[in-house]
């Protein structure tokens, strides 16, 4: 950075300020971690010098937190695939279920919101579609943070909800389903080529809020890609050429996972596997009545704490199925 054309190339030099932060920041998680484990050793020291039995819930409580911060670190270990530092385009559609899927797409959207906030990403809706009524028929929100596709791989799937919906007049059970698809957000261009023949593009005017110009010009952009069946949409940008710019970078994407998809099936069939590579499945239920849970069903992790998993505290389903995958 001190080097006289460093500014020169604002691409590199962006490059090298994000690679900066990233490794600064694992320092100083490093470095805290070492205090507090230092700061261990001297609580015992003097609760052994002292014969003093008043600090076992002092040492008790900063041994949990530093186990809690040791396995977040840890969790940052495993993220070592090509794009896990990137940024994530996570998409959400509504099931079957009218109005009550929609409304589930809605609290998931903000689910995912509170968690990328605790976390201290930024989260920007690149595009969405209202219900019928009330909630979200889909939406797409570019959450941008270190490691965010890492994590967020983990939520592509089905998200089942079982509840009294407040919409059932009749006051009975009703599930509702809501899939969630991820996609890293790769900046660089991606070797993937993508024929005029194979695509149509249309434009449409924005939904969303944004004044005048928004709701009175076409600057929305949805590509369709024939022979998969993709569609990408984004209505965020204020104009549609670089709405169109992101709408194709958010295809390439997701044929690049598709092809390494089809790669992992290949390499599974050869090797005589019977794990599934698919991410189609339902992952996860969350369960309002006639009692309180969310379970994980890949990995059997679940918690009765419902209004806080709703509330943006999923990393104890995330960490698990990293660690899952790892083994």
């Amino acid at each position: 950075m001190e080097a006289p054309d460093f500014w020169e190339d604002p691409e590199r030099s962006q490059e090298c300020m994000k690679e900066l932060k990233g490794l600064k920041g694992t320092l100083d998680t490093y470095n805290q971690l070492k205090g507090e484990y230092e700061d261990i050793e001297t609580l015992l020291v003097m609760g052994y010098e002292e014969s003093d039995a008043s600090l076992i819930p002092e040492i008790d409580e900063a041994l949990k937190e530093f186990i809690e911060h040791y396995e977040n670190l840890r969790i940052q270990t495993l993220l070592s695939e090509e794009y896990d530092k990137d940024n994530a385009i996570l998409t959400l559609h509504a099931g079957a279920g009218g109005t009550e899927s929609c409304d589930w797409a809605s609290m998931l959207c903000r689910m995912y919101q509170r968690w990328a906030e605790k976390k201290g990403f930024s989260v920007t809706m690149l595009d969405y579609l209202d219900g019928d009524g009330a909630g979200l028929r889909s939406v797409t929100l570019e959450i941008a943070g270190e490691n965010a596709y890492g994590y967020l791989k983990s939520e592509r799937g089905v998200h089942r909800l079982i509840r009294i919906s407040p919409f059932n007049a009749a006051g009975k059970r009703q599930t509702s389903f809501v899939s969630c698809d991820v996609m890293p957000d790769i900046e660089e261009d991606i070797d993937i080529e993508i024929a005029d023949d194979d695509i149509h593009i249309d434009t449409y005017r924005s939904s969303g809020a944004g004044g005048q110009h928004i709701n009175k010009t076409s600057s929305a952009i949805r590509i369709t890609h024939f022979p998969t069946g993709i569609v990408v949409q984004c209505q965020n940008e204020r104009s549609q050429h670089m709405n169109k710019d992101k709408a194709m970078q958010m295809l390439k994407a997701k044929l690049y996972l598709l092809k390494q998809e089809e790669n992992a099936k290949k390499e599974s069939e050869i090797r005589g596997e019977t794990k599934e590579i698919g991410w189609g499945s339902q992952i996860r239920s969350y369960v309002m009545q006639p009692y309180s849970m969310v379970k994980d069903h890949r990995t059997n992790v679940e918690t009765g704490n419902v209004s806080a998993v709703l509330d943006g505290d999923i990393d104890l389903f995330i960490n698990a199925y990293l660690k899952s995958i790892s083994k």
